[in-house]
């Protein structure tokens, strides 16, 4: 008999295990875990730096990095929010240092850093931890004294429990024990995901990275496909649109702008069956007609010097020669020769890009989905089912899901921090 069991030894779990345990030594606390290995996923995220948190201190913004879980997550954040986690890891020997794009990471630059300071307070604080013991049943009972505690039953050995702690992530088997107690699971699908592309424009040139702006134009039909040549922009859009480092891959294209699009267009682009059109600005201080003007003035000055060797913007030299030629400029032209057709058709593939997307890949580093538990079952003030009292909930398995850049993990620990206080004070 426990006063605690956590299902699931990822980050949420022993995080609202450490909680539990630090504030009330008294409670008997034990951690299962399906298989032999824990902190998985902190093992391998940013590269295995493990990205704990990011540096954004305002819950109004922090919250906009949630395409699943804005509106439920503002108050939590108001509770336990990155400037916290911080200050949990950093009292415990583990400071924190911020990249300039926001994101945080251990000062030593090892995920093992996290996962020994997770460890360690583990053992300190006598928390059983049994690993190979999937769950395959939760069984609300009427206990001796009175009340309902848990049974939790896992292939071998039964656990019962006064309140239990789920932070399975996004585990089917679990989703379905939890449609047994009555729970209403939103089906997944991938979030964070890579864009397959096969493009004369951006093959050969894998490796370049640039700033751009990444905007979903279409579903792709079936039987049409793009001929390459640029398109209007009056075409319709999709409305979602994302800036950020783009980076071109063996594959296609990678990098923030894309996972950000991925992410906030997860369901959508499940839709699509991962086909669809996006339009790429390479340059988005600039429209098409801005770019136009600018590329005339270019001409006026660099007359006998050639398009293809003569890059007037901050874009890749190898980038900018790709689409010197998809403008069906020559090499050997000079800006001088070059027409008022050809100009127009280069500021529109600086400016408006259209891609056919044809499938996607996993981030590895940050492998997350869209689904899970009805957020409208939960209270988050303590992350509690509104239909079971006892029962709470951490972490990916719930209906919330970020951008990559430390999101996930910071949503992982405020909820168990949250769920956390609320067990120690229901035994008060």
């Amino acid at each position: 008999m426990y006063d605690l069991v956590v299902v699931g030894g990822g980050a949420a779990g022993f995080f609202g295990a450490i909680h539990v345990a630090d504030n009330r030594p008294d409670m008997k606390v034990a951690i299962l875990e399906q298989g032999n290995k824990v902190l998985s996923k902190v093992r391998i995220s940013g590269g295995g730096r493990c990205n704990v948190t990011h540096a954004e201190f305002n819950p109004a913004e922090l919250v906009k990095a949630y395409p699943r879980g804005e509106r439920e997550l503002r108050g939590p954040f108001h509770t336990y929010q990155p400037r916290d986690t911080v200050e949990f890891f950093e009292s415990r020997g583990v400071p924190l240092k911020v990249e300039e794009d926001g994101r945080m990471f251990p000062e030593s630059d090892s995920s093992q850093t996290i996962i020994d300071c997770l460890m360690d307070s583990v053992i300190t604080l006598g928390i059983h931890l049994i690993k190979n013991a999937p769950v395959v049943e939760i069984i609300p009972v009427e206990s001796p004294t009175g009340g309902m505690i848990w049974e939790v039953k896992t292939k071998s050995d039964s656990y019962h429990c006064s309140n239990l702690l789920v932070a399975t992530g996004s585990s089917q088997k679990m989703w379905n024990i939890l449609k047994v107690l009555g729970h209403r699971i939103i089906d997944p699908v991938p979030s964070l995901f890579t864009f397959h592309i096969k493009d004369p424009r951006i093959d050969g040139i894998q490796g370049v990275s640039t700033h751009a702006r990444v905007e979903l134009v279409s579903r792709e039909l079936p039987g049409k496909r793009l001929s390459g040549v640029i398109r209007t922009s009056s075409k319709r859009s999709a409305g979602l649109t994302t800036e950020g480092p783009l980076l071109i891959t063996h594959w296609g294209m990678s990098g923030p702008a894309v996972l950000k699009l991925s992410s906030w267009g997860a369901r959508i682009l499940h839709d699509y069956n991962y086909r669809f059109r996006i339009r790429v600005n390479w340059t988005p201080d600039y429209h098409q007609e801005g770019m136009y003007a600018f590329l005339v003035k270019v001409k006026d000055v660099e007359v006998r010097r050639t398009v293809f060797r003569t890059c007037p913007l901050e874009i890749p030299k190898r980038l900018w020669r790709k689409l010197v030629q998809a403008a069906e400029i020559t090499p050997d032209q000079k800006w001088a020769e070059v027409q008022k057709k050809q100009l127009q058709q280069l500021a529109g593939q600086l400016t408006s890009s259209e891609f056919l997307v044809e499938g996607k890949s996993p981030f590895k580093e940050e492998f997350v989905t869209a689904g899970g538990l009805d957020l409208k079952e939960i209270n988050f003030k303590s992350f509690e089912s509104k239909l079971h009292k006892g029962l709470y909930f951490a972490g990916e398995v719930l209906n919330i899901d970020a951008i990559t850049g430390g999101y996930n993990f910071q949503n992982a620990w405020t909820g168990a921090y949250l769920a956390a206080r609320a067990i120690t004070e229901s035994k008060n």
